[in-house]
């Protein structure tokens, strides 16, 4: 099913999310988070990406963006990612998502044979320094409710420290942006996926 959500104010960031198909658990281990985190830093440096705040869970992620064209980005991320998810699972030899992933391959995708990404990302313009700050709340409750793990930065960007164990969460936050809004945080940025 095409969504009927889209981006109606291009220079806003937008609230986001992007869910597995059939809420299919794939972000279970810091090997897959990491797939989504460095296309995010990619898309942030090669495409224009202002991120402003992430999450994500066993089965989606929210994150608070902007570019100059969203859609387009999310788009192309959407389809690295199911790509490197592909490959990673069958370098872990996880044959039953690859089966549901193949299972539940819509119909009219003639390009893969597997299907990860529901379509859409649901994008909501954040349209005040209240909607953004509220926003930013949700996502740190969401991560804040799976506890916390040790962790190491590597290029900016958090992972968990081998050995760590928790829920599967990683949340970042970046402070404005693009620079150019009224928001003013400190970054914080915290990964609390499996090894």
């Amino acid at each position: 099913m095409r969504s009927r959500y889209r981006v109606l104010a291009p220079d806003a960031a937008h609230f986001v999310t992007s869910t597995i198909v059939a809420w299919l658990p794939v972000f279970t281990t810091a090997a897959r988070c990491d797939i989504l985190v460095q296309s995010l830093a990619y898309c942030r440096t090669h495409k224009g990406l202002a991120i402003y705040g992430w999450v994500i869970l066993d089965n989606h992620f929210h994150a608070i963006l902007a570019a100059p064209d969203l859609p387009r980005v999310m788009a192309d991320m959407k389809r690295h990612t199911a790509q490197r998810i592909l490959e990673q699972l069958e370098a872990e030899g996880c044959e039953w998502l690859l089966d549901q992933f193949r299972y539940r391959h819509a119909a009219h995708k003639k390009e893969s044979e597997h299907q990860v990404w529901q379509e859409g990302t649901h994008p909501q313009a954040i349209v005040s320094d209240e909607m953004m700050l509220q926003k930013l709340e949700y996502l740190q409750t969401t991560r804040s409710s799976a506890g916390s793990s040790l962790h190491r930065s590597i290029g900016g960007i958090r992972r968990p420290m081998n050995g760590s164990r928790g829920p599967s969460r990683c949340f970042g936050v970046t402070a404005g942006g693009r620079d150019s809004g009224s928001l003013r945080l400190r970054g914080r940025r915290q990964c609390n996926c499996r090894d």
